[in-house]
C-alpha cells in the first residue's frame, strides 16, 4: 500500500535481452577453438567406431542392458563406482584450483552454457545481422522480413537443441540402431522422453535465460568469490589507466592524442562503450570485478581493438589480479603459483588422479568373492567326514566369454569338490555361483584350519587371483 509520493518496491527487474556484438582477437579465438573441439567431441564421439567382441562397436557407450560402461578399451562396472566418486573429486579440485589461480575462465571458455549459448548468438548473427541490424529488429513491427529472419532463428535453434538430445540419447546404445529406432518409432519411451527434456531445457537455456543461468541459477558463480585471493588472475579494468585524474572522455579534436589526454588528466579509455557491447553476461568491467563476469575475455579483445585504432598501447583491460593493480607500478600480469591455497589444490589433484589411474591399471578382467555357507557351518557326514561348503561368485569383465579354472592350494588332495566344474566359462558381463565343498577327516580338520581358493583365467593367463578361506570343525567353530 502506497500514500502521496511514495513509489512501490519492485523486486524483480524486467530482464533487457542482452545484444552482443561480434569481435575479433586472439581470446575469441581460443573460445571459438574450443566450441570446435568441444562440439566435435560430444558430437562425434557416438558415431566413432571401436571393435568389439559381444557389445556394439562403439568407442563410448553406455551399455544399459549389460549394466557397464564402455570408454574405448576400458569396461566400467557398477561395482567401479569409486572411480566416478574419485573423478568428481578431481573435477572439482580442479575447477577449484583453475578459479584460484584464473578466476572463472572455466565458466568463459569451457562450461556448456557457455558453448550452446556461443553457437546460438552465432546463429541469429547469421541470420539477423550484427548488432546495430539486430537492435533495429527488435524494434520493427513484424513484417515478412521479421518473421522471416526471427523464424528462422528460432527454427534452427531448435534443431540444434534437438539434435543435441538426440545425441545424448545415442550415448545409451549402438548409433546407428537407436537413431533408426528412433525415427520409426521404435526405441523406448525413456528415449523421447530424454530427448524432448534436454532438447528443450537447451533451447530455454541458451536462447532465452542465457547469463541469467550463469547469474543466478548456476551455483559456480555465487560462491566463486570464496576461492578468489588478491593474487588471482581476472579481467580487470586499469581503473588509473583508464580515468586518469578527470575521468574518461571521447576523443574528440585534441583528445585524440594521448599525450595532451594525459596533460589535461584524462584517461585512455574513449568511452566508446565496445567493452559493454560484447560482453555476453552484459556488465560493464570498468565498474570493477563483478559476480556475473565469466571471465570470457572478449571485453579484453574488443578495448585492445580500440586501443590499436588508436594507437595507444593495450592491456587497458586485461587479465590482471587485484594485488598487482594495488602497486604503483603494475608488473606484467603473471599467474601467481607459490600460494598455500593453490598448493593444497594441485597436490590433491596429483594424489587423486595417481590412486585414480594405479585403480585402473591395477584391476583385472574378472571379480571374484568366496563366501562359506553358515547354515549350518559344518556338516558330520556318515562316514565320519567334516564337510563345509562355500559359494563361489565369478564375474566376467572382459567384452568375450573367459574360461576360469578354480582349484585350492593347503589342502590334502581330492579334499575339494567342484561337483565337475573345475573349468567354468563365463559369459561377458555375466556372472557365474559355483558351489564347493570341502571335506576332511576329523584327525585333519585342525591341521587344515585355513586353506586358499585359486581362480585362474584360462583365457588370460596374467589374470589370477586368490582369496583365503577358513575350515570349522567342532573344535572351532565358536
Amino acid at each position: 500500500m502506497t500514500t502521496g509520493t511514495e513509489q512501490p518496491i519492485e523486486f524483480y527487474e524486467k530482464r533487457m535481452p542482452i545484444v552482443t556484438r561480434s569481435v575479433k582477437g586472439k581470446f575469441r579465438n581460443f573460445k571459438t577453438a574450443v566450441l570446435v573441439l568441444a562440439y566435435t567431441v560430444y558430437f562425434g564421439l557416438p558415431w566413432l567406431p571401436w571393435h568389439r567382441h559381444d557389445a556394439a562397436s562403439q568407442a563410448v557407450m553406455f551399455d544399459m542392458d549389460g549394466r557397464r560402461f564402455f570408454i574405448f578399451d576400458l569396461v566400467v562396472y557398477p561395482q567401479n563406482v569409486f572411480w566416478l566418486a574419485i573423478l568428481l573429486f578431481i573435477a572439482a579440485a580442479i575447477l577449484f584450483f583453475a578459479t584460484t589461480l584464473i578466476g572463472r575462465a572455466f565458466c568463459g571458455y569451457f562450461c556448456f552454457q557457455t558453448l550452446w549459448t556461443d553457437l546460438f548468438i552465432w546463429v541469429e548473427q547469421f541470420i539477423q545481422g550484427e548488432r546495430p541490424a539486430r537492435l533495429r529488429l527488435q524494434k520493427q513491427d513484424w513484417n515478412a522480413e521479421k518473421i522471416f529472419k526471427v523464424g528462422g532463428t528460432h527454427l534452427i535453434w531448435l534443431l540444434i537443441a534437438f539434435w543435441t538430445g538426440i545425441t545424448f540419447v545415442l550415448y545409451f546404445g549402438y548409433a546407428p540402431d537407436l537413431l533408426k529406432r528412433f525415427f520409426t518409432g521404435d526405441a523406448a519411451s525413456a528415449a523421447y522422453i530424454g530427448v524432448l527434456g534436454l532438447g528443450l531445457s537447451t533451447y530455454a537455456a541458451a536462447a532465452f535465460m542465457r547469463e541469467q543461468i550463469c547469474a543466478y541459477i548456476c551455483p559456480y558463480g555465487r560462491f566463486q568469490s570464496v576461492m578468489y585471493e588478491p593474487e588471482t588472475l581476472a579481467v580487470a579494468y586499469d581503473v588509473r589507466r583508464g580515468e586518469g585524474e578527470k575521468g574518461r572522455i571521447s576523443p574528440r579534436g585534441e583528445l585524440k592524442s594521448r599525450e595532451t589526454r594525459i596533460e589535461q588528466g584524462h584517461g585512455d579509455c574513449i568511452d566508446c562503450g565496445f567493452c559493454v557491447q560484447v560482453c555476453p553476461a552484459g556488465i560493464d568491467i570498468r565498474d570493477g570485478l563483478q559476480y556475473k563476469c565469466i571471465s570470457c575475455g572478449l571485453c579484453i579483445d574488443a578495448c585492445n581493438n580500440i586501443m590499436d585504432s588508436m594507437g595507444y598501447p593495450k592491456g587497458l583491460i586485461r587479465y590482471d589480479s587485484e594485488a598487482n593493480l594495488a602497486l604503483e607500478t603494475p608488473k606484467p600480469p603473471a599467474i601467481s603459483w607459490k600460494r598455500w591455497k593453490a598448493a593444497g589444490y594441485l597436490i590433491a589433484i596429483l594424489v587423486m588422479t595417481f590412486g585414480l589411474l594405479y585403480s585402473i591399471s591395477q584391476r583385472t578382467e574378472f571379480e571374484e568373492s568366496v563366501q562359506q555357507i553358515r547354515q549350518p557351518l559344518f556338516v558330520i557326514l556318515s562316514s565320519g567326514e567334516i564337510r563345509n561348503r562355500y559359494q563361489i561368485r565369478l564375474t566376467n569383465k572382459t567384452d568375450r566369454d573367459a574360461v576360469y579354472s578354480i582349484s585350492a592350494k593347503n589342502l590334502p588332495p581330492q579334499a575339494l569338490d567342484l561337483g565337475g566344474m573345475e573349468n567354468v566359462t563365463v559369459h561377458s558381463g555375466k556372472s557365474v555361483i559355483v558351489q564347493a565343498s570341502v571335506k576332511l577327516e576329523p584327525e585333519l580338520a585342525e591341521k587344515y584350519e585355513h586353506f586358499t581358493f585359486v581362480i585362474q583365467s584360462l583365457t588370460n593367463p596374467a589374470d589370477r587371483s586368490e582369496e583365503s578361506a577358513n575350515f570349522y570343525n567342532e573344535h572351532n567353530h565358536t
